[in-house]
This record gives structure tokens, C-alpha cells and sequence, in this order.
């Protein structure tokens, strides 16, 4: 479906925009555009690539004009741009809702306005049952991209999302914290002992975001079902992996971490459709006319658990040092401590 197709990704230079590239870029796809405003980045990138198929468009979704020109002639979307970390955007919540909120209506109305035929916006468990300004600005990017598709005809453009946990050894995550603690032989900081994560890849997140392109009606949000661990058995498989003696210290949690993370909701649970391998949380297309449903309200929760990186699959110690030591990341850093 790519075949001669222009694809954006917003926040293009981040650690999602460089494996989509890695997917994409031998693909006979016509044009992949990054937009971000880190010229830094951008620079670095185009001459690692040096590939014609790939451009760069520096711009801010905060900025309605410059998301607008970029997404001229441009086919399909995948917005990755946000604000991620959670401490800052508790020191700066506003920053986050302009980013991840007001970027985010940015993106979907010039889209809207430029004809782009599909848009997939990247959301977080961290936005189900949010206790933190990241969380709560991405729950309501949710909020923005359902109620946009609800206004706008299917075969124009369509909006939807997906919703994953962390991807391991993404930028700013524990991962490579612990791998740069490894390598200066400082104990690992381990927040909570107990506390859990869900466990994916980037190849995790990008197979999500093709299988909601694929597959996707309005307003469809995308979860994939994913294992989980704790953070003390990260360290602890790191500490094998790299052979290491260094002391795990436990420093208690940040500014508004979980104990453990949400994937969906006991509410969207008895709606989610499963399919196999994911779930489709399917858009609430009700108007708000509410005396057409008072009368039939249902109870389709009693007795539902929602989808927690608690309750989910935990991985043996075998398991996690297995799909650590898949991770391209891991191995770059063995084959460096090792000097190979």
C-alpha cells in the first residue's frame, strides 16, 4: 500500500521515525519526509543516509503553518512528535499540552485540509488511568483524534491510533541508563524494585502501527498485547548480559511514576475486540443525545480486569536476557565493551 506513496513522520529524528526509516527505506515507497524542529539532528541524519527518498522539513506541529506546508502532497502520517518524559512535564505541563495536545489538532486538521488519506497517532499506556501530566496530555490526543474522525468522512482521510509501553532502549529510557551505569561501574538506580513495564521493541511498535494502518476504522486505537518485567529483573539481566558486578541501588520512585502501567481500560476491555495477537479499541460513536441510550445501559464490566503490565505475561529471567540480547542496541554496546 506504500508502492509509490508519501509518507511524514512527525518527531522523525526520534528513536520510532529512525526504525520506520530502517523499515521503509529499500521499500519502493516514493518519498519519506521527517519533520521535527531538531536541526541538529536532521543534519546528522541526512548525511548518515544520504538517500534521495528521505526529506527534512524542519518545523514545530505547535506551529499551524509550518505542519501545513509540510504535509503538502503527502499521503499517509504517522505522528510520533510528543513530549515523553514524564518528570519534565511535570515541571512543565503546559509544554506538554501544546506539544502533545494542540500539536496534535494541528497535525490532524492540516491534514484534513491537505487530503492525507491515513493518519496513525502514537499514544502510551501511560495515558490509561493517568496519574501524570504526560499521561494525561496523551489521553487526550486520544480524545482529539476520535473526536476528529467522528466529523469527517471516511473516505477522505482517515484517524487512528495506536497505544503501546516502553519500547526498550528507546532514547531517554531505563535501558540505556542502566547500560551507561554498567559501563562506569556506578550501582543502578532502581526505582522500585516491584514496579513493572511492558516489554516491546521498536520492531513491537512499528508492527503495531502497520497492523492499525492495515486494518483501522475512524477513530480505532491499537493496543498489542506485550509481556512485562520488573525493573529490578532489567537490571538484574543486564547485569548478566554485560557480566557485571555493580551494586543495584534503590532510589524510590520519580515525579509521577506508577507501580505498574496500564494497556486498557476495565471499560475498554468490554469493548475491545481481540484479535489474537492485539486489541481494537473501537471509537464511541454515540451522539450526545443521551436520553436514546439512558434506558439501556449495560453491566458488560462486572467481573473485568483491565490489561496492566501486572497482569499480563511476566517473563522468565531467560526470557528477558533473550529478547534483550535481540535488541541491536545491546549488541552495538557488548560489541564496544568488548572492543570489537
Amino acid at each position: 500500500m506504500f508502492t509509490g506513496k508519501t509518507l511524514l513522520i512527525t518527531g522523525g529524528t526520534g528513536s520510532f521515525g529512525n526504525a520506520v526509516l530502517n523499515r521503509f527505506i529499500n521499500t519502493d515507497i516514493k518519498e519519506i519526509r521527517i519533520f521535527s524542529r531538531d536541526e541538529k539532528k536532521q543534519y546528522d541524519m541526512r548525511r548518515e543516509l544520504n538517500n534521495e527518498k528521505v526529506k527534512f522539513y524542519i518545523g514545530d506541529v505547535r506551529d499551524y503553518n509550518s505542519i501545513y506546508k509540510a504535509l503538502k502532497g503527502v499521503d499517509f502520517v504517522f505522528h510520533a512528535a510528543a513530549l515523553k518524559q514524564v518528570p519534565s512535564c511535570e515541571f512543565y505541563p503546559m509544554e506538554a499540552v501544546r506539544t502533545n495536545i494542540i500539536g496534535t489538532e494541528n497535525l490532524l486538521n492540516t491534514a484534513i485540509e491537505n487530503k492525507v488519506k491515513k493518519v496513525i497517532v502514537l499514544s502510551t499506556d501511560k495515558a490509561v488511568y493517568p496519574i501524570n501530566a504526560m499521561g494525561m496530555s496523551k489521553a487526550l490526543l486520544e480524545k482529539v483524534m476520535v473526536a476528529t474522525s467522528r466529523n469527517i468522512n471516511e473516505d477522505e482521510t482517515v484517524l487512528c491510533g495506536t497505544r503501546y509501553g516502553n519500547v526498550m532502549a528507546s532514547r531517554g529510557s531505563v535501558i540505556p541508563l542502566f547500560v551507561r551505569q554498567i559501563a562506569e561501574g556506578v550501582p543502578l538506580t532502581v526505582t522500585d524494585p516491584n514496579m513493572t513495564r511492558f516489554m516491546m521493541s521498536l520492531e513491537n511498535a512499528i508492527d503495531l502501527v502497520l497492523y492499525a494502518f492495515n486494518n483501522a476504522k475512524p477513530g480505532d486505537i491499537f493496543v498489542q498485547k506485550a509481556p512485562a518485567a520488573t525493573i529490578l529483573e532489567l537490571a538484574e539481566a543486564l547485569k548478566d548480559i554485560f557480566n557485571a558486578g555493580n551494586e543495584i541501588r534503590i532510589i524510590g520512585t520519580r515525579h509521577g511514576e506508577k507501580l505498574y502501567e496500564t494497556l486498557l481500560t476495565r471499560e475498554e476491555m468490554s469493548i475491545a475486540e481481540d484479535l489474537g495477537d492485539y486489541y481494537r479499541i473501537p471509537a464511541d460513536n454515540r451522539d450526545l443525545n443521551y436520553d436514546k441510550y439512558i434506558s439501556c445501559g449495560n453491566s458488560r464490566t462486572a467481573g473485568l480486569n483491565d490489561y496492566n503490565s501486572h497482569n499480563t505475561r511476566r517473563l522468565t529471567g531467560d526470557e528477558l536476557k533473550k529478547l534483550l540480547l535481540s535488541l541491536d542496541y545491546i549488541q552495538k554496546e557488548l560489541k564496544q565493551i568488548k572492543g570489537v
